[in-house]
């Protein structure tokens, strides 16, 4: 799995050089974070409604879109997968309401 995300993050960091006019990547990253966080929150929604649906394939397909536009987020922000499974192995074998806890208070 991680072999998938390293090529599709290396072709993210390509996408920041391409032209917006033949690449949608580069589109999006033209558009601005604001657009990206947009179509996360559009995918995350079509996410929602395709599991309530029950389709697996739908919610597969639609949690592809949702995944590959966070990495696409993640990108412009100079971050990377690796940045994100680090952060979830390091949260491996911790009770959720523990590691809510031991985050920084607000």
């Amino acid at each position: 799995m991680n072999d998938v995300l390293d090529r599709l993050s290396e072709l993210l960091e390509q996408r920041k050089s391409a032209d917006p006019a033949s690449s949608y990547v580069a589109k999006l990253y033209a558009k601005g974070m604001d657009s990206i966080l947009k179509k996360i929150g559009e995918e995350a929604t079509e996410t929602v409604i395709a599991a309530k649906g029950g389709n697996k394939e739908e919610i597969i397909y639609e949690t592809a879109d949702l995944w590959f536009h966070t990495l696409v987020m993640l990108a412009k922000a100079g971050l990377k997968p690796s940045d994100v499974l680090a952060e979830l192995a390091r949260r491996e074998g911790l009770s959720g309401i523990e590691e809510k806890n031991a985050r920084p208070k607000e």
